[in-house]
């Protein structure tokens, strides 16, 4: 009701859709400017800069940036970004579409993407992540609340999240994977060194990691575990494998690899320690 006063006062004659967008940040409306964006939705314009630095930007279409994204508080685009370097913003970025960035994506709030979502660099939030479509980062990801994937996870590097993950394909990094919460893939997981999970951890598929992995709750895979180190569930959960195949083929399906047999091993070949 405020904004619309505020519309009433100001433009009464009526107005562009993007100048209204643009009038209501500059007058410090930036809910006011999302909440407009969420019901007339993105337009085909496209906006085209050398560098962006601002208070806050609410932009119906798509921005392409060609150095570096410096934002106080509020980037909400309609469509798609595409950043050449990085970007660095004090409260929120949002897409309708992917945000593409050659360096480093970072957010001191929440950062969702419509589509997909890739770092030349690392991404890191200081709230959610949210990516509709893929993840893909050279470097690390760390977010200060839930990270949610709409397809695959593919890191260089570790994911440290505080708040649970799902995931709805496969994920995948380099290093370790830390979450205070439980850990959930629609496929499989691969991890290079190690898996800490505060609560449970399942994938639908296989799992897989070349150090330890430790769970505060049960460990689930519908497929083979393996694990170059230790694999242990919390106390009174227990460790399973096989779940999605036949006993019959547990033997090459659901094999479970560790350097000792998991205590709490309650489905899956033992397989014994793992070559490489």
């Amino acid at each position: 009701a405020a904004g619309f006063r505020w519309f009433l006062r100001h433009h009464d004659a009526g107005s562009n859709y993007q100048d209204l967008l643009d009038a209501l940040v500059q007058a410090g409306r930036v809910n006011d400017a999302c909440w407009l964006l969420d019901q007339f939705g993105p337009t085909n314009e496209t906006l085209i800069l050398d560098h962006l630095s601002a208070g806050a930007i609410v932009f119906a279409g798509s921005l392409r940036v060609r150095g570096n994204i410096d934002v106080d508080s509020v980037v909400r685009v309609g469509r798609r970004i595409d950043v050449g370097g990085s970007i660095v913003v004090g409260e929120l970025l949002v897409s309708g579409d992917d945000i593409r960035c050659e360096g480093n994506v970072r957010s001191n709030g929440r950062l969702e993407s419509g589509g997909r979502l890739r770092a030349g660099w690392g991404i890191e939030a200081n709230g959610g992540i949210t990516a509709k479509a893929d993840l893909q980062a050279a470097w690390d990801v760390r977010c200060a609340g839930h990270l949610r994937l709409g397809a695959q996870a593919s890191v260089g590097q570790d994911i440290s999240v505080q708040g649970s993950i799902t995931c709805a394909k496969s994920l995948v990094c380099g290093g370790s994977l830390v979450s205070t919460d439980s850990v959930h893939a629609i496929e499989g997981i691969s991890v290079g060194r190690d898996i800490k999970c505060g609560m449970h951890l399942e994938a639908s598929w296989g799992i897989k990691t070349g150090g330890s992995i430790q769970a505060r709750g049960a460990i689930r895979a519908g497929e083979s575990l393996s694990a170059f180190e230790t694999i242990s569930a919390g106390t009174g959960y227990g460790v399973f494998a096989g779940l999605n195949v036949q006993m019959e083929a547990w033997e090459s399906s659901a094999r479970v690899c560790a350097s000792q047999k998991p205590d709490s091993l309650m489905s899956g070949w033992w397989a014994g320690a793992r070559d490489v």
